[in-house]
């Protein structure tokens, strides 16, 4: 009887944990398309690469990294669609960057290892706090409450000289109301590409009450990373020659030698803190209310030659009886920002009914300024002068209400409903000296309804519409002033199955929109994409995903997209003329996306998998260019874990080992393409058009090996 009172006590733990998120996630009745990933399939590959590279295998994901090793700057693209585009909650709260929209999870290393389990949501899905959801939304709920006391000591190490180091605890409940748990964590690497190395520190800190009908938590985490940038990329011919060359830093020493500047890196330190509170009032109502700060700060740093004295607004030198107008010089463009939020909602259910309504406001306030930190010529300026100085405020309201009713036996309808404000203004100027001043307020109105269908106890069918709007973010207004939000109609139908062990989705979805603001392939002077609307385009496609128990040691687990991705009309300018290119493919949108597992588990305690993907041609621009196009690729990787339980002072001591691109293929997963007009006498115009390319090339063969001590 107490086992089983202690049990029920876990449960009532673990659901009061669960409301954190769910007024961001959906159950699975719902007429969202969505995969649920939990701690336990998230750490047997938890070895020190990202989040999204973890997410790799799910349907129509497609992930990258910049050092090539997964681990650093990192991102992932569902349904071909950016990362900016991809909302992210971590406990109901927003995390994507308030300005850019993107999501930089190099600055939460190891945070894998503070996850209870995630949602990944395909298409708008639900409504969301923070921007919309315009390819997938991932909401992250950290670790729960322990009911038993707990340490884990955790160390990796493998290719390009990666290390993880982590060490948790837990108090467990003290006097069944109290816990008290936390993690830090360093992982290192020199990463694949050259100079591409990686040191992020982290930690995560919970403080719990809890009990039979309250849950509070405050929840402290973040971290710094240190960076070496690979942002560049390589050209055609550099990705035949050397492939792991990055050009960062490079320069040209007095005596004409090429060398590498040091410290060309990111230095950025963000830190989260976090209260939630729970409440239970009967077996009918329940509330949540949640706030956060967020406290970021921290630089890149760059070495500049010969960089005109216009660039920092400084005056021209007469040395040794010479004018002087160009200096080499160091330079730091600074971030320093705040964000505050505050969620809250209320949830009535009875045998029928599951309905939420809430709401959440969010200010953000961000600094940015240049600093130049030494120069051969310094000119009039002094230390700590700001050679460029701006400010940005955002506000962010929603309110939404959301319900699943139970028709009959058969029949579940969805309903949601959001109002969305947000208000963009910044001050000052840019890293170009221009002034930078934007005024917008956007409302928005995103409804979304769906209805779900049993036809028996194996069988379900769905079908859900659902609107969503989404504003520019600063580097589409620094590009163009004009740009527009983009909107979209996104259209989903599928069928589950399920008998015993085996499982099978099909998903067909066509998103529809109007001014889409796509990836135009190239990058603004600090490595941000830049996105252009594109009119009208589509996204029309068919998900297909399998779980294959083939005996019961051996199971496959199987999935593809399929997908035609179009703008219906492109307008460009070649050679100083406007040509209309018709119906192109949008950029970094692959036809076809396919990943399988074969896991086999011999034994309780070992566990083998073979993990497949493969992702077919795209193209970085959206005009079809063949320079744009990246080939498809086909990667192999190879887990396997075995947990010895033992006596000891450890309870267990688990091995996980990793193989990465088993095959050794040579694949780029990334880059960017763009367009230049120069004087050409020979034509026409006057006015030819060039093309250049850059290229993220991921890395060969490469193996991480992991011992994890419980206790």
């Amino acid at each position: 009887m107490f086992a089983q009172e202690k049990q029920q006590d876990s449960t009532k733990v673990e659901k009061l944990d669960e409301v954190l998120v769910k007024s961001v996630r959906v159950d699975a009745k719902s007429p969202i398309t969505h995969s649920n990933i939990s701690k336990q399939e998230i750490t047997k590959r938890n070895l020190g690469q990202d989040i999204p590279i973890l997410l790799n295998f799910l349907p129509s994901v497609v992930t990258t990294t910049d050092a090539g090793a997964g681990v650093g700057y990192t991102g992932i693209r569902v349904r071909g669609v950016s990362p900016q585009s991809t909302n992210i909650t971590i406990n109901g709260i927003p995390y994507n960057d308030a300005e850019s929209l993107g999501t930089f999870w190099v600055n939460l290393g190891d945070f894998a290892s503070s996850v209870e389990s995630l949602q990944l949501q395909r298409g708008v899905g639900t409504s969301t706090n923070g921007s919309g959801a315009f390819g997938a939304s991932i909401n992250v709920l950290t670790d729960a409450i322990s009911k038993n006391p707990s340490g884990e000591i955790s160390n990796s190490f493998g290719s390009f000289n990666t290390r993880k180091h982590t060490v948790k605890f837990s108090t467990g409940l003290i006097n069944d109301h109290f816990e008290i748990a936390g993690r830090l964590s360093n992982i290192s690497s020199d990463g694949y590409i050259d100079r591409a190395s990686a040191d992020l520190k982290s930690y995560f800190l919970q403080g719990a009450y809890v009990d039979e009908n309250t849950l509070i938590k405050a929840v402290v985490f973040g971290g710094n990373e240190v960076t070496y940038q690979a942002w560049y990329g390589i050209d055609a011919e550099t990705l035949v020659a050397d492939r792991t060359f990055n050009f960062a830093g490079i320069y040209t020493d007095d005596d004409g030698n090429t060398e590498f500047y040091d410290n060309e890196v990111d230095n950025y330190s963000q830190d989260h803190y976090q209260l939630h509170w729970n409440q239970r009032y009967n077996n009918y109502w329940s509330t949540n209310v949640g706030l956060n700060y967020t406290y970021g700060r921290g630089y890149f740093e760059q070495f500049r030659e010969d960089d005109e004295f216009s660039t920092y607004g400084f005056e021209e030198l007469t040395v040794n009886g010479e004018i002087q107008n160009t200096t080499d010089l160091i330079r730091r463009r600074w971030l320093d920002n705040d964000f505050y939020v505050i969620n809250a909602s209320a949830n009535y259910k009875n045998n029928g009914l599951d309905m939420i309504f809430g709401g959440s406001l969010s200010h953000y306030d961000g600094d940015h300024f240049g600093e130049v930190i030494w120069a051969e010529f310094a000119s009039q300026s002094d230390i700590r002068d700001r050679y460029y100085d701006g400010n940005s405020l955002k506000n962010d309201l929603s309110v939404f209400t959301k319900a699943n009713y139970k028709l009959n036996d058969r029949i579940s309808l969805y309903g949601d409903l959001q109002v969305r404000n947000v208000s963009y203004k910044t001050y000052g100027t840019t890293s170009d000296l221009v002034l930078f001043e934007v005024d917008k307020d956007f409302t928005f109105f995103n409804p979304k309804a769906g209805i779900t269908y049993d036809l028996n106890n194996s069988d379900s069918f769905y079908f859900s519409y659902a609107r969503a709007n989404r504003e520019p973010n600063r580097t589409d207004f620094e590009s163009n002033n004009d740009i527009e939000p983009e909107q979209l109609n996104d259209f989903e139908l599928g069928w589950r199955h399920r008998k015993g062990n085996f499982s099978f989705n099909a998903n067909a979805y066509y998103m529809l929109y109007n001014e889409q603001l796509v990836l135009s392939g190239r990058l603004d002077d600090v490595g941000n994409p830049i996105r252009t609307n594109s009119g009208e385009s589509y996204r029309l496609g068919l998900e297909l995903e399998a779980i294959i128990p083939v005996s019961s040691k051996l199971t496959i687990q199987p999935n593809m997209t399929v997908s035609s991705n179009k703008n219906k009309e492109t307008i460009v300018s070649l050679n100083g003329e406007l040509e209309n290119l018709g119906k192109t493919d949008i950029s970094f949108s692959p036809d076809l996306v396919a990943a399988n597992a074969i896991v086999y588990q011999p034994i309780e305690n070992l566990q083998m998998s073979l993990l497949s993907k493969y992702v077919g041609d795209q193209y970085m621009g959206n005009t079809e260019n063949p320079e744009s196009k990246l080939d498809s690729f086909f990667v192999n990787d190879f887990n396997i874990t075995y947990t010895l339980n033992t006596n000891s002072i450890f309870e267990s001591v688990v091995f996980t080992g990793l193989v990465n691109n088993i095959l050794n293929e040579e694949y780029v997963s990334n880059g960017y393409f763009g367009s230049f007009d120069f004087e050409d006498s020979n034509s026409a115009t006057g006015i030819s058009t060039g093309f250049f390319s850059g290229f993220y090339p991921q890395a060969n063969t490469n193996f991480l090996l992991g011992i994890t001590l419980n206790f």
